[in-house]
């Protein structure tokens, strides 16, 4: 007898259900722990708002469940390509999956929050 296979199926309108509800959990999880990624050009004025604006944000937000890390592309630029970067400023959200990325200045919190899935997209 094969030990690998399960003693019953599971219908696939079961694990559609169960698949569902697993995601639905994960997404209204508050206690989510937030992983960020933010890529900057140095000190530039579009990079240093961009990082004011995303601790604002993760202070106001996300207090205690994130952790930022800050990139600036002229000393590691080798992590452009493990993330694919493409323009800078740039926000990579790697947990809670989905991985998002978030491009421009973040002066617009409703996208950024949305991004996030801090708030229900549309």
């Amino acid at each position: 007898m094969n030990k690998l296979l399960p003693d019953q199926a599971v219908l696939p309108e079961e694990s559609a259900a169960l698949t569902a509800s697993f995601e639905q959990a994960i997404a209204h999880d508050e206690q989510q722990h937030y992983l960020l990624r933010l890529f900057v050009a140095g000190a530039t004025p579009r990079s240093i708002q961009a990082l004011e604006r995303l601790k604002s944000l993760c202070e106001t937000h996300l207090q205690g469940r994130y952790e930022l890390e800050v990139i600036d592309i002229y000393q590691a630029p080798s992590a452009l390509g493990a993330d694919n970067i493409v323009a800078i400023p740039t926000l990579v959200k790697q947990l809670p999956l989905p991985l998002r990325h978030i491009v421009g200045d973040l002066s617009d919190t409703e996208k950024v929050l949305k991004g996030l899935d801090l708030i229900p997209k549309e």
